[in-house]
């Protein structure tokens, strides 16, 4: 179990950085589908990955002190393996959230591109600039 704790905590490292971002837009996104493109239970998905992430932030933070503390006084390297461990350990569970109900942000993705669009900004493209008169590059 600690191998799996620790590769779970591993394999999600590069998601968390735009984490909140994927829930931001997801959230969005859902707001703007039509009532009958909606699951029932996206809602409620992305509250519980908001709900894990922020308890794997938590997590984070409290492991960061803890390593810092044992840079300031490095008392054994035991000690702090166990407590990367204990880390994992605990987020294990959150992460296994978003192992498994993840995939609601990428359907939600999907219906948002394959509803019709109500509104969709197009940028006005800026004027070219005018050329001297008589030159020619």
């Amino acid at each position: 179990m600690v191998q799996r704790d620790s590769e779970t905590w591993r394999a999600f490292l590069p998601v968390r950085p735009g984490a909140r971002r994927l829930l931001a837009t997801a959230s969005v996104q859902l707001q703007h589908l039509p009532a009958g493109d909606i699951s029932p239970q996206w809602a409620y998905r992305l509250r519980e990955l908001n709900r894990a992430l922020d308890r794997l932030d938590e997590l984070r933070r409290e492991h960061a002190e803890v390593r810092e503390a044992h840079r300031a006084a490095p008392d054994s390297p035991e000690k702090f393996v166990d407590s990367v461990a204990e880390r994992n350990e605990e987020a294990w569970g959150y992460l296994d959230t978003w192992a498994t109900v993840g995939h609601t942000l990428l359907d939600i993705h999907a219906a948002a591109h394959e509803a019709p669009a109500r509104w969709i900004p197009v940028p006005t493209p800026a004027p070219a600039p005018a050329r001297p008169a008589g030159r020619r590059w």
